[in-house]
Formats: structure tokens, C-alpha cells, sequence
């Protein structure tokens, strides 16, 4: 018994022995490795920090447009690759300084660790200009009134502001914005009952060049309409839009959606509009509107052809004569009378294109 007891504590010895052997030899074969790893020079890392920094910047969708909190397509992903990576990624504030909520989120847990990367971004944006995109209809209100007590602490820095907002909610954006640059504001018509005269003033943001506004946008705020530079106003009526043009005399880009008007056919004051070059006209027709512009900086003109049917080319030949303008573009959608090419032999030193679902 005993003997046989002892041979197997051998044969355990001896293959522990082997073990050991068989480990040692694995640790040095990693240590090769690992020192192999450790002498070769990935070629991106021995790129300079500005040029990774580029590299890093131009992974991102383009400034001011906003990657969502998580996902691929985050500055957060470029932290996660290496140590060197990630000392690059929180020394580049540019890399944190767009934010978006406009996905829904399904719970407050959701929407509380959404909250944390919002924190962090703007702190790793450190001074820079912000980009910010809200859709309140993702958030409940207690959720919107918390972000936008956060945001609004950094309201200094708000440079493009993307906000899709109920009436109630935009005293609290309002105030002095230095930075502002462009706002695309969407209001939502309010309940009835609701007061729906907010009258929020925009006039203290002296760089803001470029504004996008839906109809209870357009009512409820006041921008510095003399300072912009490019408009872009949906579903108001002519008459709505023509004190807003009259106001805007700087213009070189503006674009109309219009609502039809309940009163049917009117008469509209003539808008004299020097430095538009950029126009687009769409949305519910009306008789007799575009013959009230004169743009004689006019170079790219979009239009749907509702608004000149029936005689569409008469009535553009018509509008250029009046306006005196150099037209080189002229793109007509929802086309339904006139073929492609009267357009272009009516007007041979224009490039002329169509809407593609025409």
C-alpha cells in the first residue's frame, strides 16, 4: 500500500516538475512577445499629435453637426483605442464641443447616463464655441427643464443652436448670446388655452448671420433680422413673410416654404431684396408672389413650378427681366406642365435641373 502510495507522489512530483517547466517556458516565449510588441513602432502612433489630432477631428461628423452621446461615431470611442490615443482625444476640446439630444429615451436611467457624457463633454470642451441639437419631444419635462438648466450655464458659449421646443419653454433660452452664430428653432404650436405670445428677443446675439424658423418661431421671436444673412422660414403665409423680408435687407441666401393662404389671392408688397444671390420658393402656391421680388444679385434660383403654372415660362422670363439679374441656376421641382426642354431653350445660359421625383 505504502509503495504504491509513494510511486504516485512521485509520478504527481514529476508531473508538476513538467508543469512548471512547461510555464516557464510560456512566460519566456511571452516576454519575447511583449518585448517584440514593445520595440515596434506602430506607424499612426508615430504621427505628430497635430497631425492625429486632425485625423480625429475629421472622424467626427463635420462641426457645427452633432455626433449623438454614444455610438460609434463619438469622440468617447477615440479615448478607448490606447493610452496615447486617449491622451490626444482629452487634450483636443474641439473634439467635445457639439451635443445632441434628439433620440428618444426609453427611462430616466437612459436619460441620467446621457446627462453624465453631456457634463463631461462640456467640460472636456473646455472654453470653445458650442453646438448644440434638442429634440424635446425625446424628453419628458422634468427631464427638458434639467437640461436646460445645465446647458443654459453655458450659454456664453452656444454658438449653433439646432432646439425643436414647445412655446413654454423658450424663456429659457433667451438672454445675451455672444457667440451665436446660427439658430434653427422649430416651436410647437401651443395647446389651445395656452399662451401663445411668447415675444422672446434675440436681438443681444451680434454675430448671428443665419436663422431657420417654423411659423410659431417666426411669431414669438425677435432676431436681429437687419444683421442676417441667410433665411429660411416653413409654413408661413406671404403676407407673414413680407415685413419679416422688408426687416432682413442683407440677405444672400433665403429660402420660403410657404402655407397657403385662407383668403385666397391678394395683393403683396413688392420686396427689393439687393443681395440675395441664393433663393428657393416652395410649399402651397400663390397666385401673383414671385412677381413682388426684385434680387438683381440673383444667381441660384429654386422654385416649385405650382407658383408660375400656367404660363411658367413667360412668368420666369418675366421675374428675371424685372429683377435684372444674371441667373446661372435654375432648378424647378414638383413639375407638372412644362417640359425639360422649353426650359432650357427659353433660357440657353442658364443651367437648368428638375427635381429628380418630377
Amino acid at each position: 500500500m505504502f509503495p504504491a502510495l509513494a510511486a504516485e507522489r512521485e509520478l504527481d512530483r514529476a508531473r508538476l516538475a513538467d508543469l512548471e517547466r512547461s510555464i516557464s517556458e510560456l512566460e519566456s516565449k511571452k516576454k519575447l512577445v511583449l518585448d517584440r510588441l514593445d520595440s515596434y513602432k506602430y506607424p499612426v502612433l508615430t504621427l505628430p499629435n497635430e497631425i492625429t489630432t486632425e485625423i480625429f477631428i475629421h472622424f467626427l461628423p463635420t462641426y457645427p453637426s452633432c455626433p449623438l452621446l454614444t455610438g460609434l461615431d463619438t469622440p468617447t470611442v477615440l479615448t478607448q483605442i490606447c493610452h496615447q490615443w486617449r491622451e490626444i482625444a482629452l487634450a483636443t476640446p474641439a473634439l467635445w464641443r457639439a451635443i445632441s439630444f434628439s433620440e428618444p429615451y426609453p427611462s430616466s436611467f437612459y436619460f441620467e447616463l446621457h446627462e453624465r457624457l453631456c457634463n463631461i463633454r462640456l467640460s472636456r470642451s473646455r472654453s470653445y464655441p458650442l453646438s448644440l441639437e434638442l429634440e424635446e419631444d425625446c424628453l419628458d419635462r422634468k427631464h427638458t427643464t434639467e437640461l436646460l438648466s445645465t446647458l443654459a450655464v453655458h450659454r456664453a458659449r452656444w454658438e449653433h443652436l439646432d432646439f425643436h421646443l414647445s412655446l413654454s419653454r423658450l424663456g429659457a433660452i433667451a438672454g445675451p448670446l455672444p457667440l451665436l452664430r446660427s439658430l434653427d428653432l422649430f416651436v410647437d404650436n401651443p395647446d389651445d388655452g395656452d399662451d401663445d405670445t411668447a415675444e422672446i428677443s434675440f436681438l443681444n446675439a451680434p454675430l448671428l448671420r443665419t436663422v431657420v424658423l417654423n411659423d410659431t418661431a417666426a411669431k414669438n421671436i425677435t432676431p436681429p433680422w437687419a444683421q442676417l444673412t441667410s433665411l429660411t422660414l416653413h409654413a408661413l403665409y406671404p403676407r407673414e413673410c413680407a415685413p419679416i423680408l422688408k426687416l432682413s435687407p442683407n440677405l444672400v441666401h433665403c429660402e420660403l416654404n410657404l402655407a397657403s393662404e385662407d383668403d385666397g389671392a391678394e395683393d403683396f408688397p413688392n420686396i427689393y431684396l439687393s443681395s440675395l444671390r441664393s433663393f428657393t420658393l416652395t410649399g402651397d402656391p400663390a397666385t401673383g408672389y414671385l412677381e413682388t421680388f426684385v434680387v438683381p444679385a440673383l444667381r441660384s434660383f429654386e422654385i416649385s413650378e405650382p407658383y408660375i403654372d400656367p404660363d411658367c415660362i413667360d412668368t420666369l422670363a418675366s421675374f428675371l427681366a424685372k429683377s435684372r439679374c444674371k441667373l446661372q441656376e435654375l432648378r424647378i421641382t414638383d413639375r407638372v406642365s412644362v417640359a425639360e426642354e422649353s426650359y432650357r431653350e427659353a433660357f440657353p445660359l442658364v443651367k437648368v435641373s428638375f427635381d429628380e421625383n418630377d
